[in-house]
């Protein structure tokens, strides 16, 4: 995928989890954008490695400050003590426009994981992420108790009824995506 085409898809994403009431922090389109990558295979491009508060791509990281010095996106500034949401411009809204047949390729995985994601904060969000980390790369076999030991493991701070939960949760998000896939 080309660069304003990505850039368009993750507008459109951003668009989406700001109509369903998320923060639309970077950690939110961070969390979101592995999501559609790794449930859906999107074809983004971006690379993530297991980082502080989950799953991390410095070079997703990257690509939105280029859109900003695009002025595709910019920063809301929020009370203390919220940090910024990312909102959209007149030029993001100018590179919807031109990519018409690519946001209609991935809309229905762009409005699954808004739904999911939409009113979810930071530390919810990284227990997600964590758990469908584990399911593609550590255990993707495991049963739901061995997966939940992995997410203490990468996250000692995460309590082990967040984790289990966490992997159920992550379950059911795969049973659903699949309709999708599938349709």
């Amino acid at each position: 995928m080309e660069r304003l085409q990505r850039d368009a898809v993750i507008i459109s994403l951003m668009e989406h989890l700001g109509k369903k009431g998320s923060w639309c922090g970077e950690t939110h389109i961070q969390k979101a954008t592995y999501f559609l990558q790794k449930l859906f295979g999107v074809p983004l491009g971006f690379e993530f490695i297991l980082y502080k508060h989950g799953p991390f791509s410095f070079d997703l990281s990257d690509e939105l400050t280029a859109m900003q010095a695009d002025m595709l996106i910019r920063m809301h500034l929020q009370p203390r003590p919220y940090g910024p949401s990312l909102v959209l411009t007149d030029g993001g809204e100018m590179i919807k426009k031109n990519y018409p047949v690519t946001l209609k390729k991935f809309d229905p995985e762009i409005r699954f994981v808004s739904e999911k994601f939409k009113k979810k904060g930071v530390a919810e969000l990284e227990r997600l992420s964590t758990a469908l980390f584990v399911n593609h790369v550590i255990d993707p076999n495991g049963s739901v108790d061995s997966r939940a030991k992995s997410i203490i493991e990468l996250k000692p701070h995460v309590k082990i009824s967040e984790a289990l939960d966490a992997v159920k949760a992550i379950d059911e998000i795969i049973e659903k995506a699949k309709k999708i896939n599938n349709a």
